[in-house]
């Protein structure tokens, strides 16, 4: 039987999370939740992100039925991980570990760069993750990429050029530090669009790791493949229900170009303050 799959973020960049999923999973049921209402969370507290991402997990467990939750949010990932886990009793898979995990299994050298928003950075959350791995990491925040990617400067010049800008700036103080670098981490939900651009940058032979395409893995295995592309037979199409907390208009204007396909209806819900 195909799993009821929940996905949360706390905006709409999550989708790129979304779509990595429905490839590997054509026949689950899946439910988008982002809480636009109270983004960003990043200049949030603690304590409060762990309370806005705990009633969105609830909402997909208790009202949507989901089996397995996937938290496709750096930000709710790096600092309300636990508080979700402890508000559901289904299992949690948030979007940090699995892309330290890949870098891991991608660099020779130890030596790791991650790119991410600020609220992230400054989480080091990725930091931690990778040195858990016994890797030697390098974050920057880069805070121009989101509006770009919003306003769909995807294949832009001006958006090769910012992005040119910030891994030369990372690369030198990787150099300073006696790094040696051969794998770069996208650590933000919106960055999948941008990974040729920075493909196109980085260094001949240095990795891209693209954290929407390592947590899905992350999920196939954690499910067994039990609704992997080899599934066949009389199992139903994929289907997909989005929800947000506000701004649904822009959400069905600019969801489809994270998804890769019409985000369709998007169903608007109150979670209380």
């Amino acid at each position: 039987m195909a799993p009821t799959i929940g996905v949360f973020d706390s905006g709409f960049g999550g989708l790129t999370v979304l779509r990595a999923l429905v490839e590997r999973f054509p026949h689950a049921r899946f439910a988008f939740l982002g809480d636009t209402a109270r983004l960003p969370y990043g200049s949030k507290s603690r304590r409060t992100i762990a309370r806005y991402a705990a009633q969105s997990a609830q909402f997909l467990v208790n009202e949507q039925g989901a089996e397995f939750l996937v938290i496709a949010c750096n930000t709710a990932s790096a600092l309300a991980l636990d508080a979700i886990q402890d508000a559901v009793s289904v299992p949690v898979l948030g979007v940090i570990e699995p892309g330290a995990a890949a870098a891991r299994a991608a660099s020779r050298t130890g030596d790791v760069l991650v790119v991410a928003t600020e609220a992230t950075v400054h989480s080091r959350a990725y930091t931690a993750a990778c040195q858990a791995h016994g890797l030697r990491v390098l974050e920057k925040a880069c805070p121009l990429l989101v509006p770009l990617v919003e306003e769909g400067w995807t294949d832009h010049p001006v958006t090769a050029e910012v992005i040119e800008i910030y891994l030369n700036e990372l690369r030198a103080e990787a150099e300073s530090r006696g790094m040696n670098p051969d794998t770069l981490v996208l650590g933000c939900t919106h960055y999948p669009l941008l990974r040729p651009l920075f493909e196109r940058v980085v260094r001949p032979g240095a990795k891209v790791i693209d954290s929407a395409e390592s947590v899905a893995q992350a999920a196939v295995q954690l499910l067994n493949g039990s609704a992997s592309p080899a599934a066949t037979g009389n199992a139903p199409e994929t289907e997909v229900r989005c929800f947000a907390t506000d701004s649904v208009e822009k959400f069905e204007r600019l969801g489809s170009r994270f998804l890769g396909r019409p985000v369709g209806h998007v169903e608007l819900i109150d979670l209380g303050g």
